[in-house]
């Protein structure tokens, strides 16, 4: 019978193995008292969520120097942060970050609450932020499990139950290895361990700590974990987009609906998306130019194809909907990345 994994020997490994991230406390910081702060904490953990580390640093750092404190959060323009934010994606995070800024400064006087379950209550925030929250930040035994957590515990305990069916499986196992004891940088170095070492290709079982204890290596089936059912097939949606430019250089923008696709964002006027062609929906009455090619993106739930229209029109063209943006108020950075990509197709002709 193999020993059951020891959460000191990944701690062990942790203290010198460390990634380095803007928003952590090394190890080494923390065990002299220094404390991390929740703010930071739970502005990486909503940028981190369906996003890679490597994407969000610089949006995390740019944040940080934008808004220092939830209360400089707060206290901002939404439009600033939506285009601050653009390209990260998932907007509906960004509109969830102000919502719960404001919450914070306003319910708690500017204080993130400690416990799992207060955390809950703030918008935007669901099991995992909150436990990441409570243990990161505060140092509290919740158990955080990523998709790097559930990778590291199905090998480990050699769970041959396919994801997502065996997330619940999975964080049983893992509240079993939470400890009492720094169970702040357990949950990094666990997570840590899944990013550096328990990848899910060409794993480096050879620096794990956990390696005499990993009973899918003992078996052979280390390399099949985690399983996974088949994804289903991505439908593709499509529509067109105008780009309207006025003959003093402005273009027309409109504020996509708050609780759609890229809400809350400023975008080219387009067309409803569908699987099928839809009618025209033109924001202006005008001479509209086809642009040849398409703009392909892909979104959680479906690839999108967009035809791009073009036209110029004159200083006392109405339009009906949207509104035009001086040429120098206007910025291509801070369209998300979909409608940039309809600009460069523009551009480029």
């Amino acid at each position: 019978m193999r020993d059951y994994p020891k959460p000191q020997d990944l701690l062990d490994w942790y203290d010198r193995h460390a990634r380095v991230m803007p928003w952590r406390v090394a190890p080494v910081d923390r065990a002299k008292g220094v404390e991390p702060d929740p703010y930071r904490i739970w502005m990486s953990e909503i940028m981190l969520q369906q996003t890679t580390v490597a994407a969000v640093k610089a949006y995390f750092v740019k944040f940080t120097t934008l808004w220092p404190t939830v209360q400089d959060l707060a206290a901002s323009e939404d439009a600033d942060v939506m285009a601050a934010w653009a390209g990260l994606g998932y907007y509906a995070r960004a509109r969830n970050l102000l919502k719960c800024a404001r919450f914070v400064t306003l319910h708690h006087n500017g204080v993130f609450p400690r416990s799992h379950e207060q955390l809950l209550e703030l918008p935007g925030v669901g099991p995992y932020t909150a436990a990441a929250v409570s243990s990161i930040a505060f140092d509290l035994p919740e158990t955080v499990v990523d998709g790097n957590v559930e990778r590291v515990i199905a090998r480990l305990f050699d769970i041959q139950t396919p994801l997502p069916k065996a997330k619940a499986e999975l964080t049983e196992f893992a509240k079993t290895l939470t400890p009492q004891k720094r169970p702040g940088d357990y949950a990094q170095a666990i997570m840590d361990l899944g990013a550096m070492i328990c990848t899910p290709k060409k794993p480096a079982c050879g620096l794990c700590p956990w390696r005499t204890n990993c009973i899918s290596l003992a078996n052979g089936t280390h390399l099949e974990l985690p399983k996974k059912l088949p994804k289903k097939k991505k439908p593709t949606r499509i529509g067109t987009a105008y780009v309207v430019r006025r003959v003093d250089g402005a273009y027309l923008l409109e504020t996509r609906p708050e609780s759609g696709l890229l809400g809350g964002m400023q975008a080219w006027p387009t067309t409803d998306w569908a699987e099928t062609a839809v009618n025209e929906d033109t924001p202006i009455h005008a001479e509209w130019k086809t642009h040849t090619g398409e703009v392909r993106h892909t979104f959680t739930h479906f690839h999108l194809k967009l035809q791009v229209k073009t036209a110029v029109v004159p200083l006392d063209r109405t339009q009906t909907r949207g509104e035009f943006v001086q040429a120098a108020d206007f910025a291509p950075a801070a369209l998300p990345t979909v409608m940039r990509k309809v600009f460069d197709l523009v551009r480029s002709k």
